[in-house]
């Protein structure tokens, strides 16, 4: 094949993609990354539906739950359980609780959140707020799902004491909202979340983060 027609054919597969909205194999992450970014900055709340697997070799089997995650800028958070019943988390502004009967009956870890420094806690944000300071990213690939074009792109933290090592995240290209993730945690354990209904800006019941320990259930403070 001639000079000519090699870049006659490259041209023709780069038009060709286009028409089909495909991207280049080899695509910068970080443009997917910064519509994101600035996405997050104008939703104040956020409310949908999750599917979290839970896998750790070393414990047992997989571990399903599901049920209504909930949040509120800069730093209340909620997921409340539906499978398993009764499981909360929350983040109340000043404290995190780690309320799981279904696995440690009888207590609630409760955690200072940091005043400044990080997200946190914080599912989403703690992707998608300053990641260029935060991150190196690698491109991985296009998925096509029901919602539309979907880019996949990895991360890698900068900072190595946060207790995950590597996560990845499935970026919607036309809302810029993140709609899966896949977290890589200390220990070898790999936590995968899908989000679905999501809902922006909408109104969220107060009480959904705040928590009061169950009588007769013992603080543990961490």
């Amino acid at each position: 094949m001639s000079n000519d027609q090699l870049r006659f054919t490259s041209a023709a597969l780069i038009c060709a993609a286009g028409v089909l909205g495909l991207r280049p194999t080899v695509q910068d992450p970080w443009p997917i990354l910064d519509h994101a970014s600035a996405t997050y900055q104008t939703v104040q709340t956020l409310a949908a539906d999750f599917v979290q697997v839970i896998e750790n070799p070393m414990v047992g089997p997989p571990d399903t739950t599901r049920g209504r995650l909930f949040q509120q800028r800069p730093s209340r958070f909620a997921m409340r359980f539906s499978v398993p019943p009764s499981d909360r988390i929350v983040a109340d502004g000043k404290y995190l609780w780690l309320y799981t009967p279904s696995t440690t009956p009888g207590q609630v870890i409760r955690s200072r959140i940091p005043d400044a420094g990080t997200t946190g806690p914080n599912l989403i944000g703690q992707f998608v707020e300053r990641p260029r300071e935060r991150y190196t990213a690698r491109y991985v690939r296009a998925d096509s799902t029901a919602a539309g074009w979907i880019d996949v792109v990895a991360l890698t933290p900068r900072d190595s004491t946060l207790p995950y090592s590597g996560a990845t995240i499935w970026i919607g290209r036309g809302d810029g909202l993140v709609h899966r993730l896949e977290i890589e945690e200390s220990g070898g354990q790999m936590r995968r979340v899908w989000l679905s209904r999501l809902q922006l800006n909408v109104q969220v019941p107060a009480a959904e983060f705040r928590f009061t320990p169950p009588r007769g259930v013992a603080v543990v403070n961490q």
